[in-house]
């Protein structure tokens, strides 16, 4: 059995009894799918227990999608008709949703513009962007992988993945409520039969949910971030890159605001997953500084905040602001100031 025989499968083991089904895709049709642009609608991951679920499109005839879940949630699966190029309603997701074309092609009008993915194409879609599906009158099959966003901690392993897409992920985690963003990949030469037998799999455990299920799938969305990077085509635009490297420097410099006393470099390249050379290049570009130079510049003003508002000995403040070695403390901040820390405060 293959991958699209594997979602027909799945589709279509209750479709014989799918009066219960249908009724509900005339409610789904009613409230999720439009003709006219409407309100943005907010999807929220449906299982509780679970970090990843398949959710699968099969337009088994024209004019007619079917449609699941997997692993199966109870009043779910359902039947709809609809007319060509009839559109969901805009939505967004509070998870990473990852949509793979398995047969025909999926249309997505995506931040207002229209995509079209073909055969074998993926696309990764973060938690905050605007999208709406087109139903059209051909024969697709299409898989959408929803995952909570604690699955990507493992992902994020420059072992694992490129910096593109360590980037877009790191950045679905940082809670950057006005990033929106997406990423189109087209396979290369002998990709598409490698990633249908990772979705083939996955779909098999996700439906089949047998005992530990969880860890095999766990490998298995490890294995289709490994070939997305390895074996795929994409390229971000360039604001999607500015925007990306901007939230990102955001976080990393926030952070180093809360941690400036004991933070390392290599401390950062742990939290954040991504290689310290990134971290350089990132400060260097935007801020026209070092790591080492953004560093100093926060522990030397909460040491001046320090001679300021307290009486604490300058011995003190300088550990406190990350220095124990007194005498270069005195002097970073006497090339700053022009003046050596008592001075500094006598002066005040």
């Amino acid at each position: 059995m293959n991958l699209l025989e594997q979602c027909e499968l799945i589709t279509l083991s209750d479709y014989k009894s799918s009066t219960k089904a249908r009724i509900l895709g005339e409610k789904f049709l009613s409230s999720g799918l439009t003709n006219t642009p409407e309100d943005i609608k907010h999807y929220h991951f449906p299982f509780e227990n679970r970090k990843v679920y398949l959710y699968i499109w099969n337009f088994h005839t024209a004019s007619e999608l079917i449609a699941t879940s997997c692993p199966y949630r109870e009043d779910f699966s359902l039947i709809c008709n609809y007319t060509n190029e009839q559109t969901t309603q805009p939505h967004v997701h509070d998870y990473v949703e990852l949509a793979y074309v398995v047969k025909g092609e999926l249309r997505q009008r995506i931040l207002g513009k229209d995509i079209i993915f073909h055969e074998g194409d993926l696309c990764l879609i973060d938690r905050n962007c605007s999208h709406q599906d087109y139903l059209l009158d051909n024969s697709s099959v299409i898989l959408f992988l929803c995952m909570r966003n604690d699955v990507f901690p493992e992902i994020m392993d420059e072992s694992l993945t490129t910096q593109k897409i360590i980037a877009f992920l790191q950045t679905a985690l940082m809670e950057q409520k006005a990033l929106q963003q997406y990423i189109h990949f087209s396979p290369q030469k002998n990709a598409k039969q490698e990633m249908e037998q990772c979705f083939y799999f996955l779909a098999k455990e996700l439906f089949e949910d047998k005992a530990g299920a969880h860890y095999i799938v766990k490998g298995l969305v490890l294995r289709i971030f490994r070939l997305l990077s390895t074996q795929y085509d994409f390229q971000l635009s360039r604001q999607q890159k500015i925007d990306l490297n901007w939230a990102i420097l955001e976080d990393v410099c926030h952070y180093i605001e809360q941690h400036y006393k004991t933070v390392t470099i290599q401390e950062l390249s742990n939290v954040f997953h991504f290689q310290e050379d990134y971290f350089n290049r990132l400060i260097k570009k935007h801020l026209g500084k070092t790591y080492c130079d953004v560093l100093q510049e926060i522990r030397l003003f909460n040491a001046e905040q320090l001679l300021i508002h307290s009486d604490k000995t300058i011995a003190q403040i300088a550990e406190e602001v990350g220095y124990r070695n007194k005498g270069y403390f005195y002097k970073l901040f006497t090339e700053k100031y022009g003046m050596t820390p008592a001075e500094y405060r006598r002066q005040l």
